[in-house]
């Protein structure tokens, strides 16, 4: 697996699949500190959670996903879009073998 085909398929997912969306914004927030979570804002650089940018409103949707389970069409439309950016934290706390098979078989399939 190339990181070129890695990184086409994690951002194809992340963007189309709202499963994979959500799950990869419940984990990115989870990087994020408790005060960075409870304040919906970036304090540290240190290289995981949500960008400084998008730390306010992603938060906002996990901790309202968390609450109620569900996001708004539009909240989803946005967080479809957001997400892909997010490819490598993703990817550095997934498991690498099951990732690897996803990648083949996509690439396969595309074939």
């Amino acid at each position: 697996m190339t990181k070129i085909a890695l990184e086409q398929y994690m951002k194809r997912k992340l963007s189309t699949d709202r499963t994979w969306a959500i799950k990869a914004l419940l984990k990115i927030a989870q990087f994020q500190t408790s005060e960075e979570f409870d304040s919906e804002n970036t304090r540290f650089i240190n290289g995981v959670g949500f960008t400084g940018i998008d730390a306010p409103i992603l938060t906002s949707f996990a901790k309202q996903y968390l609450q109620r389970g569900w996001l708004t069409k539009k909240q989803m439309e946005l967080l479809l879009k957001k997400m892909p950016k997010y490819w490598r934290q993703i990817v550095s706390v997934s498991d690498y073998d099951k990732l690897e098979k996803l990648v083949e078989n996509a690439t396969r399939n595309i074939r």
